[in-house]
């Protein structure tokens, strides 16, 4: 237990630019999706509902999207 709570606070320590930068995103897409869901039903439960789903899967895919492109940026 102790070995995997050090591998997670390490993780955090060599990807905290790009946590970061997930998570304002993250915030940002919500926020953005949440509107645009409102106007486009006028339900406020279901904008929230959908503003929560599509965001947070795409703030997974953003942080290995980042972590691919730092890659090739080094390789270059």
């Amino acid at each position: 237990m102790v070995t995997a709570m050090a591998n997670i606070q390490q993780f955090v320590i060599n990807n905290q630019r790009t946590l970061k930068k997930t998570l304002s995103y993250y915030f940002m897409h919500i926020t953005v999706a949440m509107l645009v869901a409102y106007v486009v039903t006028g339900n406020l439960i279901m904008a929230v509902t959908l503003s929560l789903l599509e965001p947070t899967v795409q703030a997974f895919a953003f942080f290995f999207h980042e972590k691919i492109w730092n890659r090739t940026e080094q390789k270059v």
